[in-house]
């Protein structure tokens, strides 16, 4: 189903670009919590192919993607060079950086969806794995940093939210059979907007109702993927 959505070539120029901006924040954190050069590659390589090796090793599709592409593992190598030797003026791109993040959640989500449903899974099965091959790096990046996941923390923009709206347009298209590349294309870009949107207007997931904890309220910033919550 993806290859009659999109062209092959243009799919792989769009993942790599994806893994690279993901990879990208991944190493910035590695440097900011001090690591060495091997710690940020790992933490590159997790947080950009954490989530789509997660739906694969789910729905059978092995060996996964990011071990017969070698395009898919050198990227994030790339990113961790990059950030290595440039990691000031990088992080003074963050705002680009964060741009191409939310553009890679758009992609992933409908993707991975898409990729979940020709493996025989159902629509809400499939929905749950694109929603994990959008988000699952990020999550694998943050435990082992060291972090309370940023998908879990109340004091980070929406970003799993949009991730959903995007896969259920997509599993919503398959059930009414209207899945090409233009419903396709308007999922992608619903979620690349909604993150836009939840970063500009830092929209967040309402936290328990008549809430009384004492616990106190920690509070920390995030890095592109990162900046997220429920």
């Amino acid at each position: 189903m993806l290859h009659d959505l999109f062209n092959p070539s243009v799919q792989h120029a769009l993942d790599l670009v994806g893994i690279f901006v993901f990879a990208i924040s991944g190493a910035l954190l590695a440097v900011r919590k001090n690591f060495d050069v091997f710690g940020i590659a790992v933490l590159a390589e997790v947080t950009a192919l954490g989530g789509g090796l997660f739906r694969d090793l789910i729905i059978g599709a092995v060996p996964p993607a990011a071990f017969t592409d070698l395009g898919y593992f050198t990227m994030p190598l790339v990113a961790t060079v990059l950030v290595f030797f440039l990691h000031p003026e990088v992080e003074r791109t963050q705002t680009a950086v964060n741009v191409f993040d939310a553009a890679g959640l758009g992609l992933f989500c409908v993707t991975g969806t898409t990729k979940a449903y020709d493996y025989g899974l159902g629509l809400t099965s499939s929905a749950a794995l694109g929603l994990a091959t959008a988000v699952g790096g990020g999550v694998l990046r943050d435990v082992l940093a060291n972090e309370v996941p940023s998908l879990l923390r109340w004091d980070r923009d929406l970003y799993a939210v949009p991730a959903i709206v995007g896969a259920t347009i997509v599993v919503l298209a398959i059930r009414f059979d209207v899945l090409n590349a233009y419903t396709s294309g308007a999922a992608v870009l619903t979620a690349f907007v909604l993150r836009l949107l939840a970063m500009r207007y830092h929209w967040r997931a309402p936290r328990a109702w008549n809430r009384r904890s004492s616990a106190s309220e920690e509070t920390g910033t995030g890095v592109g993927a990162g900046k997220a919550t429920a």
